[in-house]
């Protein structure tokens, strides 16, 4: 699989190097530990449960007009390379579709622009997701923030020059060229065409939780962090909603190792977590929780122009709705941390192994992971006794009679292709988050 590489160009040992005559790094760029601290989790799942609000589209004229309030608050980009008129049918995109998902630092009250803040936005969490063509599975792919890749040229948000390639934290791209450069890099590295990408808020984080009243997440001993106001003083399972949920997702210092790698293991007890409530529940057939979700959502997000289109919106949430929880999966691109020169104290990719998962997600090929969490942010654990599932609601019978229905059956993943070395889990897999207490 060597012949999948990024488009980066490599040195012999492998390493990323900048092309030739490339420009050189912007004035004023530091290191991350000299820019923006907080990092916030762009809730992937609760940004795809806010989109199926759009379903109430067809229910009426009052919804439709709700609906387009809402994007009245969305500010909209066009991404490179986007083509004039409507965006394709998702069906009917080659080899499925990708949507980008970034966390941005970017703050919104006073408070929060206090004492504490750069001048520059970083793009502080990436996740990739990758449906496949024929609506089976999906891969939610997390980027290390500290990961050092190569930033291809970008041109500048304003339009205002162009930015030489270089070799950095992919945290930096927003800062060079907004949601595009950050759009860039990761098709770069990944090998995978965006057609949507959206960027959200710290706001937006604390809205989604409060709208979805709130996320059950499991940790094996107390976890508190100074550095992010996280304080759980108990082993277990613990409701989070608003400040408390933006904290346990930026928290890094109080999971696994204290690294970044352990924190998007614990990000994704989280995700897991938030995915079962949404399809066990009834969530998704509640026009009233799914409206909140997108006010929540679309007001602290910034969308690309394909993305923002009504339709496409409709098609993506009802190829997402169905898809078995075991066949979505959260994985992180591989990494690992300790190395020298370029990598000290950050992030260093396994382009190797790298290549052979995305070589798998390119190819539409579902597979597993060799074990659920990675033993240090997060570990698998029983998942608790089923007493009651939910009926999801029926918008043409919004007042039915309770009742109790038989768990879905498992999908049987046997004969699928497993992956070693690659952290993650699938939202079936109940983890809790692995304290460093």
């Amino acid at each position: 699989m060597s012949e999948l590489r990024p488009r980066s160009e490599l040195s012999g040992s492998g390493e990323l190097r900048p092309r030739s005559g490339g420009a050189a790094k912007l004035p004023g760029i530091a290191r991350h530990g000299r820019l923006r601290k907080r990092s916030p989790l762009g809730a992937i799942f609760g940004f795809i449960a806010a989109a199926l609000a759009v379903i109430l589209v067809s229910g009426g004229s009052i919804a439709a007009v709700a609906f387009n309030a809402l994007y009245s608050k969305t500010e909209i980009v066009e991404l490179i390379g986007e083509t004039d008129g409507p965006p394709p049918q998702i069906g009917a995109i080659e080899g499925g579709f990708n949507i980008l998902i970034v966390g941005s630092d970017e703050c919104e009250d006073e408070a929060c622009l206090e004492g504490e803040r750069g001048s520059s936005e970083l793009n502080d969490v990436n996740i990739l997701l990758h449906v496949s063509q024929d609506q089976t599975n999906a891969v939610a792919i997390s980027f290390p923030r500290d990961m050092v890749v190569g930033i291809p040229e970008c041109p500048a948000e304003d339009g205002d020059g162009t930015k030489g390639y270089s070799t950095e934290p992919i945290n930096v791209a927003m800062y060079y060229g907004g949601l595009n450069c950050v759009a860039m890099t990761v098709s770069e590295l990944t090998g995978l065409p965006i057609q949507f990408a959206g960027k959200i808020t710290f706001n937006g984080v604390i809205n989604m939780s409060n709208a979805i009243g709130g996320v059950d997440v499991c940790i094996d001993a107390p976890i508190y962090d100074p550095y992010t106001g996280l304080n759980l003083s108990t082993a277990g399972t613990h409701t989070l909603m608003g400040s408390d949920a933006l904290a346990f997702l930026r928290s890094r210092h109080g999971v696994g190792d204290g690294s970044d790698l352990t924190r998007i293991s614990s990000q994704q007890v989280y995700l897991s977590s938030l995915v079962r409530k949404l399809q066990a529940d009834g969530t998704l057939g509640n026009p009233s929780v799914l409206y909140n979700l997108a006010t929540a959502a679309l007001s602290s997000m910034t969308l690309s122009s394909n993305l923002a289109d009504v339709p496409t919106m409709v098609s993506i949430a009802l190829a997402l709705k169905d898809i078995p929880l075991e066949r979505v999966t959260f994985v992180q691109y591989p990494g690992s941390t300790g190395g020298t020169g370029i990598y000290s104290g950050k992030v260093r990719p396994n382009l190797a192994l790298g290549d052979q998962m995305m070589e798998l997600v390119r190819a539409d090929q579902p597979f597993v992971l060799s074990q659920a969490g990675d033993g240090s942010g997060s570990e698998e654990v029983a998942p608790p006794p089923v007493t009651n599932v939910k009926t999801p609601i029926d918008l043409t019978n919004p007042d039915p009679e309770p009742t109790e229905t038989a768990p879905p059956v498992p999908v049987d993943n046997t004969g699928l292709p497993v992956l070693s070395g690659i952290r993650g889990q699938t939202a079936a897999n109940y983890t809790c988050s692995i304290s460093n207490e």
